[in-house]
C-alpha cells in the first residue's frame, strides 16, 4: 500500500515539474525571402505574413527546447528591382511554407529574474514549399512541373527539385515577462536552405524548342517574360543564358512577436539550488 501511494506521489510530482516546466506560444508577424527574384531585405509589395504555434520545455532558468509549426507565404518579383535587368526579365512568383521546426533557445539572463532578456535559438526544421506564378489570363500556374530551367528533360543535368526539405533555422530576440508565466518576446529568425529554387530561378535558361517539345507552350512563356513588359523587345534567351545565379542559395526569414504562457501557473517552478516564487521578475 504505502508503495503505490508513493508511486502514485511520486507520477503526480512528475507530471506537476513537466507542467511547470511546459509553455505554449503563439506566433504573428512579417515573412520574406531573399533569392533570385528579389534585392531588398523586406520588399514592402511582396512582404507578407506569418503565424505559428508552439511548445517550448525549460530545460533550465536560462535555456529551452521549442518545437513549433508556422505558416506563412513568401514571394519576389522583378518589377519592383532596382536592377534594370532584372526588371527586363520579368519574372515573379509566390508560394505558401509549412514549416515544423525544433530548436534550443538560450536566455542570456535568467529567465524569471529579469524582465527584459536577450535570446538566441538554433536547430532544424523541416518545410514545404511549391512555387507559383499567374500567367497573363492571371490563373494560377504552379511552376515546377513546367521545368523552366531544363528539369528533367533529356539532354540537362539539372535535376527536379524536392518540395520538402530541411533548412537551419537560427536568429534572436529580446523577451519581457508581463509575470512569471507569460512572456512576450520580439524576434526575428532565417532559415538556412539547401536549395537555390525556393523562387524556381537558379541557373540558366533552357532551349525554348526543348520546353515546347517536352513541356509544352506555358513553360516556354513562363520561364522567360521579358515579352510581357509594356513596351519592350521581345528577345527570347538562348539555351545557357544565364537565368539566375546558384551561387548562393535561396533564404526566408520571420520578424514578428511570440507570446508564451507556462502551463500549470499557479505554481512556479523550482530548480536546483534554486527557489522561484511566482511575482513577477524584477526589472533588467
Amino acid at each position: 500500500m504505502k508503495r503505490t501511494f508513493f508511486f502514485l506521489l511520486l507520477l503526480v510530482f512528475c507530471k506537476m515539474s513537466f507542467a511547470q516546466r511546459f509553455h505554449l506560444g503563439v506566433f504573428g508577424g512579417l515573412a520574406a525571402y531573399y533569392g533570385d527574384l528579389t534585392d531588398k531585405v523586406f520588399p514592402r509589395k511582396v512582404t507578407n505574413g506569418a503565424i505559428g504555434i508552439t511548445g517550448n520545455y525549460e530545460l533550465t532558468d536560462n535555456f529551452m527546447l521549442r518545437a513549433g509549426f508556422t505558416f506563412a507565404r513568401v514571394g519576389g518579383a522583378d518589377m519592383f528591382s532596382s536592377d534594370p535587368g532584372r526588371r527586363a526579365r520579368n519574372l515573379n512568383f509566390e508560394t505558401a511554407i509549412t514549416e515544423f521546426s525544433f530548436v534550443g533557445q538560450y536566455y542570456l539572463l535568467n529567465l524569471y529574474d529579469h524582465k527584459f532578456t536577450p535570446y538566441g535559438f538554433a536547430g532544424v526544421a523541416l518545410y514545404r514549399f511549391n512555387p507559383y506564378t499567374f500567367n497573363s489570363a492571371r490563373e494560377k500556374v504552379f511552376l515546377r512541373p513546367l521545368g523552366t530551367e531544363g528539369q528533367g528533360i533529356p539532354g540537362y543535368s539539372i535535376k527536379e527539385y524536392k518540395l520538402t526539405q530541411f533548412a537551419v533555422p537560427f536568429g534572436g530576440g529580446i523577451k519581457y515577462a508581463i509575470n512569471n508565466n507569460l512572456h512576450l518576446g520580439l524576434e526575428a529568425g532565417i532559415r538556412v536552405l539547401f536549395t537555390d529554387h525556393l523562387d524556381d530561378v537558379s541557373t540558366n535558361y533552357a532551349d525554348p524548342a526543348d520546353l515546347l517539345a517536352y513541356r509544352g507552350q506555358l513553360a516556354v512563356d513562363l520561364s522567360y517574360r521579358g515579352d510581357e513588359v509594356p513596351g519592350a523587345t521581345p528577345i527570347t534567351p538562348g539555351k545557357n543564358t544565364q537565368r539566375g545565379s546558384p551561387k548562393y542559395k535561396d533564404i526566408y526569414y520571420f520578424t514578428g512577436l511570440h507570446l508564451t504562457f507556462r502551463i500549470n501557473s499557479s505554481r512556479a517552478w523550482t530548480g536546483a539550488g534554486s527557489s522561484k516564487s511566482a511575482a513577477c521578475p524584477t526589472t533588467f
